[in-house]
Parts: C-alpha cells; sequence; structure tokens
C-alpha cells in the first residue's frame, strides 16, 4: 500500500486542507471580495479579478466561491428576483440596496428591526427578515457618493 498521502484523488473530501490549494487566482478573488465591500455576482467578481489574473475564467469563480461557502468565509446574498450575489462573512447585520439603473447592490448599515416587530400581525412571531430598498445609486445619478 501506498504510504504517500500527499496525493488527492475523487475520495478525498473536498474540506481535506490539501483539496484547498492556495493560487495565485484563488487569492485574487478573496482580495476582489474583500474590497468589494459589497455583494457581487459571479460575473461581478470575474471581471473584477480579471484585471489581477488575466486568464482566470469563470469556473475558477464558481470553485472558489463553492470553497469559501464551504468555510464560511463568504455567505451568499438573496435579492428577491435575483441570482445569488456574494460577499464576505463576519458582517454585522445589515440590508441591501439595489440600483434600478445599473443592477449594483449596495450595503446599508443599520437595521429597523423595532419597528419591523411591529409590523407582524398580532399574534405573530417575527424570526427573521430582509430588507431591500430601491433606487438609483449616486453614480447612474451622476451626484457624488
Amino acid at each position: 500500500m501506498d504510504s504517500d498521502k500527499s496525493h488527492i484523488d475523487e475520495t478525498t473530501p473536498r474540506t481535506h486542507p490539501r483539496a484547498r490549494r492556495r493560487t495565485r487566482q484563488r487569492s485574487v478573488i478573496q482580495r476582489v471580495l474583500l474590497e468589494a465591500n459589497r455583494p457581487l455576482t459571479p460575473q461581478d467578481i470575474l471581471l473584477a479579478a480579471q484585471a489581477r489574473a488575466p486568464g482566470l475564467g469563470i469556473a475558477t469563480v464558481y470553485r472558489t466561491i463553492h470553497t469559501m461557502m464551504t468555510e464560511g468565509t463568504l455567505v451568499a446574498v438573496g435579492i428577491p428576483g435575483e441570482a445569488a450575489r456574494y460577499e464576505t462573512a463576519g458582517k454585522e447585520h445589515h440590508h441591501h440596496f439595489q440600483c434600478r439603473e445599473c443592477d449594483g447592490v449596495f450595503d446599508i448599515q443599520g437595521c429597523p428591526t423595532d419597528d419591523l416587530v411591529k409590523l407582524a400581525p398580532k399574534g405573530f412571531r417575527l424570526e427573521s427578515h430582509q430588507v431591500v430598498l430601491y433606487g438609483v445609486c449616486p453614480p447612474c445619478t451622476g451626484m457624488p457618493a
């Protein structure tokens, strides 16, 4: 039996430390997500990362998203009627603003939880909530941010 355990095959779990290689492309994707400071689509991630890692493909972006989600360092952001976007995990509770012009999604700090509890019908227990504001972002209106 081969005592060398340095190889990875299809029976090696994806969470195995050696299965999560630290590649330049993966590092670039992680940096893009950290620096964005807002939720990004896989296509947004690809476009931003390709400026730093030419030749990067969408499959690598999806693999990195999957790995980071499994590791708990990335979370999916659901916007009703939209494909998932992704942002780094560990942020304080917050909500989002979606621009109707450029389709960008931006973080909103703060939460009106007390007011939302009051909106629940009598006898109902509020367990979670999601607030998405819609409008036009400063770059799309031509106004400074």
